[in-house]
């Protein structure tokens, strides 16, 4: 009886011992590497770059013409047609200035677009049920926004699982 004892006092000490033992493991994922990685890809930013480049191509073409109304300026100029001058002067500077204001207004449109994107529930969920998996199988006990993290000053390379969390959400893409 004894030695069941001892044996069971001996047990429960190995297991309190092993259990001080356990050291808590960090992770950190670059979650703007991720997004930039695996989101793009989604049907959502292919909408967001194609309307990006439409913008882009009205920003270009209004800035085409505007520089096309300056030479007939300076050409109304070097003939001394005055009167023309003025009136292309003043064209000038409404274009410039619906342009500048053009570009303000659809700048914010898209940078809001950006941020409700890269906030939807739906891919934020996705991501920290990855991480969520590829911590718990591989014994993390917290897993850090390397960018969002102020804090972390240095960290090896080997605790940083944004390419496995990449590749397993690609992965999971294609199933």
């Amino acid at each position: 009886m004894k030695k069941i004892f001892l044996l069971s006092l001996l047990a429960l000490g190995l297991a309190g011992v092993a259990g001080a033992q356990m050291l808590t493991r960090f992770a950190v994922v670059d979650l703007n590497r991720v997004y930039m990685a695996y989101f793009r890809e989604s049907t959502a930013i292919r909408q967001f770059e194609e309307r990006s480049a439409r913008v882009q191509a009205e920003i270009d073409r209004m800035t085409a013409e505007i520089q096309n109304l300056r030479v007939n300026l300076m050409d109304a100029r070097a003939q001394g047609n005055e009167t023309q001058a003025l009136r292309l002067e003043a064209e000038v500077n409404r274009r410039t200035d619906f342009l500048r204001d053009y570009h303000q207004t659809q700048t914010n449109a898209l940078q809001s677009q950006m941020d409700r994107l890269s906030q939807s529930s739906a891919f934020l969920q996705e991501i920290y049920d990855e991480i969520r998996f590829i911590a718990e199988s591989e014994g993390y006990s917290a897993v850090l926004d390397l960018k969002a993290t102020a804090g972390i000053l240095w960290y090896s390379p080997t605790v940083d699982i944004t390419d496995r969390l990449i590749q397993s959400l690609m992965n999971r893409a294609r199933r």
